[in-house]
């Protein structure tokens, strides 16, 4: 593999701007790196939650989104270059599909927390939807891989449902909310 970063700092972005693979320079705060923040922030958010003990099939998917999550930030960082696919989005709904299986159907609205793996899922989750609606905003300036809309979409859905498995963990319970309380 050949090396990536040879140096850390460039300098390139003192002038406020940044670049892509191809070499096309942004302002930092162009909607499109904007987007790419809001990925990166996700994956860490993610890390943070893989950092606590998870049974092994949930640890195994997560690492394996965050792959997927790199993939995506290529997408934006190559604009035209479509890595994420249907296909995936659909390994995502089976995924949801099984864990949600064994989960008592939804009453009450569900409270972030639980226990720390839960509330980190939680944070996971509402970081995805932030990248999402930079996803969205970017979509309305410039073309952007429809599969990977329908894939940080789903991706938010199954990380609510692994909240509330995780919450379930050692006989543990959601917090649900209680109107007026």
């Amino acid at each position: 593999m050949a090396k990536r970063l040879t140096r850390i700092y460039t300098r390139t972005g003192d002038d406020g701007s940044t670049g892509l693979a191809g070499g096309r320079r942004l302002p930092k705060d162009h909607v499109r790196i904007e987007t790419i923040g809001a990925v990166d922030e996700l994956n860490s958010t993610i890390g943070l939650l893989c950092a606590q003990p998870l049974d092994g099939h949930i640890d195994e998917l997560l690492k394996h989104i965050q792959h997927r999550l790199f993939d995506l930030g290529g997408e934006l960082a190559m604009p035209g270059e479509e890595l994420i696919t249907e296909a995936q989005t659909t390994a995502l709904e089976q995924a949801l599909d099984g864990f949600n299986a064994d989960l008592p159907a939804l009453e009450e609205f569900v409270l972030p927390g639980g226990n720390e793996a839960a509330a980190r899922c939680h944070l996971a989750r509402t970081s995805c939807r932030r990248a999402e609606r930079a996803l969205l905003r970017l979509s309305r300036e410039e073309p952007v891989n429809s599969a990977s809309s329908k894939y940080i979409n789903r991706l938010s859905d199954l990380l609510f449902v692994l909240a509330r498995v995780l919450a379930r963990k050692d006989g543990g319970a959601e917090i649900t909310w209680q109107k007026g309380v």
